[in-house]
Parts: structure tokens; C-alpha cells; sequence
């Protein structure tokens, strides 16, 4: 009778041409993401660098299972085929194994642990509304999500902008988010978090950048049409001296267009811009005004129109946009 050759595929062999081939996947994916623009993997502030490291923890920690356990189904399913002409041999009390039963429990027992560990202080590390340790005094930028544009008010510089984002370098940034239209989500993946926007309601968030330079922010969430359109630049100034210079610039130019509130009602309607316009901001009270007229169901919202009117009846006389045209 003819031998039949000693087969190459035995379980330990399986085993590491599984785990090797784990090892080229994930050097082929590094190697394919040199030089790509990855935004989450090339945090530039505190708060993105801290989830990158978080990602990188929580990814290498399910590597854990998820490679014993594919090794494992393909062993298996190897080892017990058809077709093998190999005898296996049977062995069905392995179930009341203490040693694979505290294997196949424990490891996940002590990993979710882990996680738990790890997610609880984590979760309150990176609370968007938890300030950011910092010895340089924060800075104020109030955002709100319209349809389908994003609206930056910097109310200590009386100055706006329209889908772009100036700060100063290596300086907290506190935002106060709110939305005038379907739910959206401030993201800007260099810097961190998301954070989302819901008429009616005002979220916090915390963010730093480390380096001057520009970075894209955008939407995440699907907000309708104009979704795919509603993204911005984020501009890192180098220093705060730097911001206050370009907001004076824009505060001090009367060529620039005016925003209170009639202004701010036509730019609130749906439309698309694709590029950024600058605002010399005449209500300070913008912001919390927009929040407030999602919570005032049932008043009249002529009362609101009237105050306004009130309260900014002499931005005429200091309005001079007839004179210079389009700023």
C-alpha cells in the first residue's frame, strides 16, 4: 500500500501562516498610508492625539482575540475537513476542560475589563465640556449650523465669519454649538472630537491646536442636499496677537457686510456657499437668540424682530457697505 507524504498543513503551521498573514496586512496598510492624508492619524492638538492613542490601544487590545480566533477557525476547519486523510481523533469531553473553559472565558472577561478601565477614564478625560489644562486663557468662538453653511461668531471681536474658522495656535478653544436647521455634527479631525448641532440646545466643546497651519472641518452628519457641501477651514494663527490683528481689520472695514438679525434671517435660508465671508458683527446676542427661537414655541416672533430693531435702530448710520460695494 502507498504512504501517502506528510502533510505540510498541520495545525502549527496553519497557525502562523495566519498570524503572518496578519503581520503583511497591516504592514501593507501602513505602507499604503505613508504620505496619505489621514486627518485622525495626524492629530494636531492635544485632544486628537489623545484618540489616536486611545484607537491605537483599543485596536492592538482586540488584536488579542480576533487573532487566536480566526487562527483557531481556520485550524479547525482544516483539521476536521471531509476530505482529510488524516484520523483526528474525537475527543468530545473537551467541553468540561477547566483549562480551555477558563481560556475561552477568561481572556474576554479580562480584556472587557480592560476596556471598561480604560473607556471610564478616558470618558472623562476627554468630556468636551471639561476644560482643557492650559495656562493661556481660552479663547470664544460661537458655532452655528445652518442649512447648509457653518456660521463662526467671535462675540469678544464683534466680528463673524462664514464657513471659515480662525484661532490662535497652542490656545483652548471653547466652543458654544448650536444649530439653525436639520441636526449636524462639528467635527475637525486634526483637532478632535465631534460634537453635534441641535436647534434649541447649546453643546460645549474644548479643543486646542498644537501648530499654526489649516486644517478641514465638516459635517458628519447627513443634514440633506447640501451635506456634502458643508465643510470649512479651520485657520491656525500662529498667536492670539495674530487672530486680534485680522479681527480688527474686519471689525474696523465698513466695506464688510453687517450681520444682526435681519441679516443674519436671509443668511439662515437653505442655500450653498462655497466660499468664506467675513461679518462685522452688530448683535452681540446672536448666538444666544438663535438658540432662543427654537425655545420659544407659541410667542410671537415679531417681538423678537421688534427688540432687534430696538436694540441695533442705529447700525444705518454706521453702515457704510453702500458706499464700498461687495466687501
Amino acid at each position: 500500500m502507498k504512504k501517502r507524504g506528510k502533510s505540510f498543513w498541520n495545525p502549527i503551521r496553519v497557525a502562523i501562516c495566519v498570524v503572518l498573514l496578519f503581520v503583511a496586512v497591516g504592514v501593507a496598510l501602513w505602507a499604503y498610508l505613508q504620505g496619505k492624508n489621514v486627518a485622525v492619524l495626524d492629530p494636531q492638538g492635544v485632544v486628537a492625539a489623545h484618540e489616536k492613542s486611545l484607537m491605537i490601544f483599543t485596536l492592538l487590545l482586540s488584536l488579542v482575540v480576533v487573532v487566536p480566533v480566526f487562527t483557531m477557525l481556520f485550524t479547525i476547519a482544516w483539521r476536521y475537513r471531509e476530505g482529510n486523510p488524516k484520523k483526528v481523533k474525537y475527543t468530545p469531553d473537551v467541553d468540561g476542560s477547566r483549562w480551555m473553559e477558563t481560556l475561552w472565558w477568561g481572556v474576554p472577561i479580562v480584556i472587557i475589563g480592560i476596556l471598561c478601565v480604560v473607556t471610564w477614564v478616558s470618558t472623562h478625560q476627554l468630556d468636551p465640556y471639561r476644560a482643557l489644562d492650559s495656562k493661556v486663557k481660552p479663547f470664544r468662538v460661537q458655532v452655528v449650523a445652518l442649512q447648509w453653511k457653518w456660521l463662526f461668531i467671535y462675540p469678544d471681536y464683534h466680528v463673524a465669519s462664514l464657513n471659515q474658522l480662525k484661532i490662535p495656535a497652542k490656545t483652548p478653544v471653547n466652543f458654544e454649538i448650536t444649530a439653525d436647521g436639520p441636526m449636524s455634527a462639528f467635527w475637525v479631525p486634526n483637532l478632535g472630537t465631534q460634537t453635534y448641532a441641535m436647534t434649541g440646545m447649546s453643546a460645549q466643546l474644548s479643543l486646542m491646536a498644537d501648530h499654526a497651519g489649516t486644517y478641514r472641518g465638516s459635517n458628519s452628519n447627513i443634514s440633506g442636499t447640501g451635506y456634502a457641501d458643508m465643510t470649512f477651514d479651520v485657520q491656525a494663527l500662529p498667536t492670539r496677537q495674530a487672530f486680534y490683528e485680522w479681527a480688527k481689520s474686519i471689525a474696523n472695514d465698513q466695506c464688510r457686510e453687517h450681520l444682526a438679525w435681519d441679516e443674519y434671517e436671509q443668511l439662515a435660508k437653505p442655500s450653498i456657499v462655497n466660499h468664506a465671508v467675513y461679518y462685522h458683527l452688530h448683535d452681540d446676542k446672536l448666538y444666544t437668540d438663535v438658540v432662543n427661537k427654537y425655545m420659544m414655541t407659541g410667542m410671537d416672533m415679531n417681538r423678537m424682530n421688534m427688540s432687534h430693531s430696538d436694540d441695533h435702530g442705529g447700525d444705518d448710520d454706521v453702515d457704510g457697505g453702500s458706499q464700498c460695494g461687495v466687501g
